[in-house]
């Protein structure tokens, strides 16, 4: 038995308590999935007097290969080329009713090899011994302060874009440009909910109605998304961008997951020529392919979410990357 016997510390109300592997506050009374909030915001900045200034072999990433949102983490620090400069440990792809674990018995799982913690919860709390949030994935550690700087994937590609450039071996990789910002932002306004929650908001839904309304917002956007790169290569502007990144995570496990898993069925990522070059397009730049691990997906999904999939059988596949390597792109 685990030190903590719950993904969520906070002892009460009981609302707090994990049901399915889904928080059970996360699911509102209508029957709709809410994503909870992220507790940790710090930020490693090089502004001066910065509590947690950028510097090579300082900061850590745990990651699960199967999360689309630790996903951007590994794709953006690939991109920039700071392998060498943040280190990365993978914890086992099965969610347990204790969290994310460091068991290493599942190819490609590392163990804490930061903390010799057995599990993730066990990182939270060695931050913060009060800590009462859920337990997520990415986390960027602090290993000169041993504490958690950052648990918003969305603020920790950004600091990997912009405040490790001195060691990176592509500085000039920018995935986030002042030119573009305005762009990219209402981009990521209407992908977020609609695509990359909007899967989560189907698979997780309580009823019906609640189901509904997100598989019709889901195909919307993922029409809307066709449509625009039906006519261009990237999302915003002639470049890559942390949009086309946060895209495709989502896109990558579409087919062999969500589509059956979620119930996000009324079409395949394979179906909508535009989006399936784009997926193709973001797979081939330089280090993405390596980030990605279709055994991590299909297990933590199909095992893990029991309340969808009881007997906790993991499909065979289907390999997406096969096909997406032979698409011919322009």
């Amino acid at each position: 038995m685990p030190p903590f016997s719950r993904l969520m510390f906070q002892p009460q109300p009981p609302m707090t308590l994990i049901t399915g592997n889904t928080w059970s506050h996360e699911i509102a009374p209508d029957g709709a999935f809410v994503r909870a909030a992220t507790g940790f915001r710090g930020q490693v900045s090089r502004a001066p007097g910065a509590a947690h200034a950028p510097a090579a072999g300082r900061y850590h990433l745990y990651v699960s290969l199967a999360c689309p949102w630790a996903h951007r983490t590994l794709i953006v620090r690939a991109l920039k080329g700071l392998e060498d400069v943040i280190s990365v440990d993978v914890v086992h792809p099965h969610l347990t009713d204790a969290g994310w674990s460091f068991d290493t018995g599942f190819e490609g799982a590392t163990g804490d090899r930061v903390g010799g913690l057995a599990w993730l919860q066990q990182v939270y709390r060695r931050a913060d011994p009060a800590y009462a949030g859920i337990v997520t994935v990415p986390v960027l550690w602090d290993r000169q302060f041993s504490t958690l700087v950052n648990n918003e994937s969305s603020e920790i590609i950004r600091m990997l874009n912009t405040e490790f450039d001195a060691w990176a071996r592509h500085p000039e990789v920018d995935l986030y440009p002042a030119a573009l910002r305005g762009d990219i932002d209402a981009a990521n306004g209407w992908i977020y909910p609609a695509i990359n929650n909007g899967v989560y908001r189907c698979g997780f839904a309580r009823s019906q109605a609640a189901y509904d309304e997100a598989v019709d917002e889901l195909f919307a956007a993922l029409d809307r998304a066709e449509a625009l790169l039906a006519g261009r290569r990237w999302l915003c502007g002639d470049q890559a961008t942390e949009a086309d990144v946060r895209l495709y995570t989502t896109l990558i496990r579409f087919d062999s997951v969500y589509h059956t898993h979620f119930k996000c069925n009324r079409r395949q990522v394979a179906q909508y020529p535009a989006l399936h070059r784009h997926t193709a397009r973001v797979h081939r730049l330089p280090g993405v392919a390596a980030t990605l691990d279709q055994d991590h997906i299909r297990h933590h999904y199909y095992h893990s979410h029991r309340h969808l999939n009881p007997g906790g059988i993991v499909p065979a596949g289907p390999d997406v990357t096969g096909p997406l390597m032979a698409l011919p792109l322009d």
